[in-house]
């Protein structure tokens, strides 16, 4: 399992992190953190691909942080 660091720069307030969190966990991932101030995502996976497309399905684009 790898760690990726995702930026979210859609995020804007709680009920952003909460839907995002809610997703990662119907998704099956225990291991994640959401960070509004940041507007990351931080998630151990070894599927970022379908975390980056679930993501985008429910309105938030998100990109590999370098």
């Amino acid at each position: 399992m790898a760690h990726f660091i995702l930026d979210v720069p859609d995020m804007s307030c709680q009920h952003c992190v909460k839907r995002i969190s809610k997703t990662l966990e119907e998704l099956g991932l225990t291991e994640f953190k959401v960070n509004l101030e940041n507007k990351t995502v931080e998630a151990d996976t070894d599927d970022i691909e379908s975390v980056i497309e679930t993501l985008d399905e429910i309105g938030y684009k998100a990109t590999l942080k370098n």
